[in-house]
């Protein structure tokens, strides 16, 4: 055998490896979370810089934080996504893409209406026009986890997830920076005042027709469709609407709940980002605070940041292929704390761009891996298509309880300990996650998950051959 045969055999790994990326169903997922990224800003944080523009007052500004409620409680009503048609839509599309479309026009309507509304003269309009656009999207993210886990093969959902990630990042910067932009030239080209932010969010509402346009020209995930016949099966027998509901939400919390370990897993995936999440929270007041220019942090976060983000998803999902289930968990895990301690490096050096950049970017670059591999983890629980929908929002939910909820003390704990103990200290707040990966790992739980993807992958190319 020559040199140049092991080293071509390498080279056509990493190619095969990368040639997931490509392919259809998991370049659609890029789309689709391009789509979901969009909103978040429009009735967050570029609604908040609006208001402050026209100065409204900053206490009612603070209570617009609320309008982005249905991002955390949005497993209350995954369960109608997966019990409920939508008429028509599902009708001329299928189960997961007529609910995908319908919110996604939802969602173009309500961008749309709120870009109309005036902050200053119609506030509480102003309100329920982001609520709305922030239900629309919950919606939304709701069934795309549900279309991606469903549409995916196992060994796709890393790299789905990296796409996805990609996707919604530069969803997020053009809804968020993007629109800024706009504000700006229109200002600049002499267009009437009144109308300047109502062109620039219904710019944006057409952008959601990039996710919309993807999901028109993609296929219905298989096993949605057959249990859309198992729907269709049951209405012809009669089946009430609310009954089927209630069944569907108490199963899938059911379900879920009768799994080998479940109060552990959901234990594992409360804490497993929580290190990230602790220290996540102050990193901006604790740049602002060390004697930053606002400008220099800004510039860092949208332009090194955002670089190293895209990398580090698409990283992530590489190592998810390269490695087992667990393994991955452990290198994503080690790696998020890491970054915290580069933050505490950077808190004993001081005010340096350079080492500025350098954090941002290891901060970035590892949370992009952190969420990869998480989410697969997720998806490999989520593979039952009765419940895809409720239980992944579910677990999201959850897994965001740690950054809404819990790190809110962290502000009290960096105050009380100085920068660089409170960085180190949320490093430590790793171990809780790792000791729970250590026991589900003696336990089997990864091994039974990693057998389960096998019988899986054996069973699709057994259908495969009989087609």
């Amino acid at each position: 055998m020559s040199v140049a045969e092991p080293s071509r055999t390498s080279s056509d790994k990493v190619l095969q490896t990368l040639k997931v990326y490509l392919e259809a169903r998991v370049l659609l997922v890029l789309f689709l979370g391009f789509s979901a990224g969009l909103p978040l800003a429009l009735s967050g944080a570029t609604l908040l810089y609006w208001m402050a523009e026209l100065d409204v007052d900053l206490g009612l500004i603070g209570l617009f934080s609320l309008v982005g409620t249905p991002y955390t409680v949005k497993f209350f009503w995954a369960p109608v996504v997966d019990a409920w048609k939508v008429p028509v839509f599902t009708r001329l599309l299928g189960r997961r893409r007529g609910w995908l479309v319908f919110s996604q026009v939802l969602l173009i309507v309500a961008i749309v209406m709120l870009g109309s509304l005036d902050p200053l003269t119609a506030p509480w309009w102003v309100a329920l026009g982001a609520f709305l656009v922030a239900l629309s999207s919950a919606t939304q993210d709701i069934v795309i986890d549900a279309f991606r886990v469903e549409s995916l093969d196992q060994n796709q959902q890393a790299a789905g997830m990296a796409n996805y990630v990609a996707g919604y990042r530069v969803g997020y910067l053009l809804s968020s920076a993007g629109t800024l932009i706009l504000v700006e030239y229109f200002q600049r080209s002499g267009v009437d005042q009144s109308l300047i932010w109502s062109y620039a969010y219904s710019l944006m509402g057409a952008l959601i027709l990039v996710g919309l346009i993807a999901v028109l020209l993609s296929k219905e995930p298989a096993a949605s469709a057959a249990y859309e016949e198992k729907l269709a099966a049951e209405e012809a027998e009669g089946t009430d609407q609310l009954q089927r509901l209630w069944t569907t939400a108490y199963t899938a919390f059911a379900d879920f709940l009768t799994k080998p370990y479940a109060i552990v897993i959901l234990l594992f995936v409360l804490f497993f980002k929580f290190c990230d999440s602790f220290a996540g929270v102050m990193t901006g007041p604790f740049v602002v605070k060390i004697g930053f220019e606002r400008i220099d942090y800004i510039t860092m976060v949208k332009g090194v940041g955002f670089a190293a983000a895209l990398l580090g998803g698409f990283a992530g999902g590489l190592l998810a292929r390269a490695l087992t289930l667990v393994q991955a968990l452990w290198v994503a895990g080690i790696l998020q704390m890491a970054s915290n301690l580069v933050f505490a490096w950077l808190a004993w050096v001081g005010v340096n761009t350079a080492a500025l950049g350098f954090t941002i970017m290891v901060e970035n670059f590892t949370g992009g891996i952190g969420t990869v591999v998480f989410v697969a983890y997720l998806s490999s629980l989520t593979q039952n298509a009765a419940h895809t929908a409720t239980q992944f929002a579910l677990l999201t939910s959850l897994a965001a309880v740690g950054r809404t909820y819990i790190s809110s003390v962290s502000g009290y704990i960096a105050d009380a300990t100085g920068w660089i103990w409170f960085f180190i200290i949320t490093a430590i707040a790793a171990a809780p996650g790792f000791m729970l990966l250590a026991w589900l790992q003696s336990k089997g739980h990864f091994a039974q998950i990693e057998q389960e993807i096998d019988e899986r992958k054996a069973a699709e190319a057994e259908a495969a051959g009989e087609t």
